[in-house]
Parts: structure tokens; sequence; C-alpha cells
């Protein structure tokens, strides 16, 4: 139940969230430069790291999910041992990645 409600809620966020960061960064380059460098105050801020870093942790989560709802759409997984480990597996997954990213990104 939990893996199907975070991908839910990653999904949300990733639709809604996502969107308004995605159309504000837009808006910003097509602003100039001033524009821009208030867009990247704000995302460097530690208010905008945390949104980015939410944004990452939903697309990774919602990308581990997806897959493993792949998986179980051609037929393989249903075994219950399996299914629980894969259930355990997802949102550990979602946060490793994460962190990951942000490590190469921050370290890079």
């Amino acid at each position: 139940m939990l893996v199907s409600i975070l991908h839910r809620v990653s999904g949300n966020g990733l639709a809604f969230a996502g969107l308004a960061v995605l159309v504000w960064w837009l808006a910003a380059l097509a602003g100039g430069e001033a524009s821009y460098d208030a867009f990247v105050g704000h995302a460097t801020a530690w208010y905008g790291r945390v949104v980015l870093v939410g944004l990452t942790w939903a697309f990774f989560n919602h990308l581990v999910s997806g897959v493993r709802h792949l998986v179980l759409d051609i037929g393989a997984g249903y075994e219950l041992e399996r299914n629980a480990f894969w259930s355990v597996l997802t949102p550990i997954a979602g946060v490793v990645l994460t962190v990951a990213f942000w490590a190469i990104v921050l370290l890079a």
C-alpha cells in the first residue's frame, strides 16, 4: 500500500511542483539575465534546494516504482516473497538514487 501511495504522491508532485519549477525556469531564461539571476538565487537558497531535492526524489521514486509496475504488468514478480522484497526495495532505491545524484551534482 505504501509503495502505491508514494507512486501517486511522487507523480502528482512531479506534475504540479515540477511543472511550476520548469515554467519558472523557462520564463527566467526568456526574461533576461536579471530574471535568470533571481531564479538561480531562489533555486540555490536552502528552500530552493529542498524543493529540488524533493523533485529529484519524486522523479527517482516514480521511476523505480514504474519499473516495478512494468515488471508486474508483464506477469512476473507476483510471488508473495518476491513482491514483498521489491515493495521494500522500491522506496529505498528512490532515496539511494537521490542521494547519489546530489552527491555527484554537489561534488563534481
